[in-house]
């Protein structure tokens, strides 16, 4: 069953009389296999699920697509609708607030930062993004009151930024970080790959065939870290690479002569759209 709210009265009423624990899957909507598989996955974990759709004004900057945001609301439900069949005595609770001010109305003036991690890489090109991420976050995480909330690894720096979150702030949610989805040819499901052409979606695939030839090169051997950096140090002479960098795969730390597993992030850009896409190495 799919229950769709539109106003945070509607979601305290519903969320008052649940005794069971919840699950939780927070998204900004334009909905693809990427947040269906994270509601697939609290689907065969909770009774109830709570599904946000909410395209949060506080993690854009100033110059960024916020009014240009895909909003396909009844897409969105007709895409859930058809998963909850396979789940036919689980409950899914979409919140869908029809104005932000029911997400942050005056009487919640709040601001939540993430020191440290929140400033590098996508935080130093984007001041502020994370401190919107975590904010939201957390007034969502009020609002439902998960045991779990689950999120995508693509966007890899968020889900650490969120992990942190809870743990500073003992908030009792385990957050789990569910693996990228993608095309049959290897670019990362976004909401934003529908702003590419056709020549910028075939030109785009670069960002997957680097990363997985990056992976090659270490090839899980510690010896082999010149070597990718050397790699790393060619391919950024294209100035299309925002980023493409290794880092612990723990801490984001730039130091990873003694990591167990590194994490290569990368963004592209490609025209106006920021490509963002990441791998896993364990290194021995």
């Amino acid at each position: 069953m799919v229950t769709l709210v539109r106003t945070t009265q509607e979601l305290n009423d519903i969320r008052n009389k649940e005794t069971r624990p919840v699950g939780f899957v927070p998204t900004m909507g334009n909905l693809h296999q990427g947040h269906i598989s994270l509601l697939e996955r609290a689907l065969t974990e909770y009774e109830v699920v709570y599904f946000s759709i909410f395209v949060n004004p506080k993690q854009f900057g100033p110059n960024e697509d916020f009014n240009r945001y895909p909003r396909t609301l009844e897409h969105d439900i007709n895409l859930i609708t058809e998963l909850a069949k396979r789940f036919p005595n689980k409950e899914v609770v979409v919140y869908s607030p029809k104005d932000p001010q029911e997400v942050f109305p005056e009487s919640k003036n709040q601001n939540v930062s993430v020191l440290g991690l929140s400033t590098m890489l996508e935080g130093k090109i984007r001041p502020g993004h994370f401190d919107g991420v975590a904010t939201v976050v957390y007034r969502l995480f009020e609002l439902t009151r998960p045991t779990s909330a689950y999120f995508g690894l693509k966007d890899y720096q968020q889900y650490l930024v969120i992990r942190q979150m809870v743990k500073d702030l003992q908030m009792p949610i385990k957050i789990i970080g569910m693996p990228i989805i993608r095309e049959n040819e290897g670019l990362a499901l976004s909401s934003r790959n529908q702003y590419l052409s056709p020549e910028q979606k075939s030109s785009s695939l670069l960002i997957s065939r680097t990363l997985n030839e990056l992976k090659k090169i270490l090839n899980h051997k510690r010896e082999n870290l010149l070597k990718a950096q050397s790699f790393i140090s060619d391919t950024l002479k294209d100035p299309n690479w925002n980023y493409l960098e290794m880092r612990d795969a723990e801490t984001l730390s730039e130091d990873v002569n003694h990591s167990k597993q590194i994490t290569i992030l990368a963004v592209y850009q490609m025209g106006t759209t920021r490509l963002l896409d990441n791998t896993q190495v364990e290194i021995q």
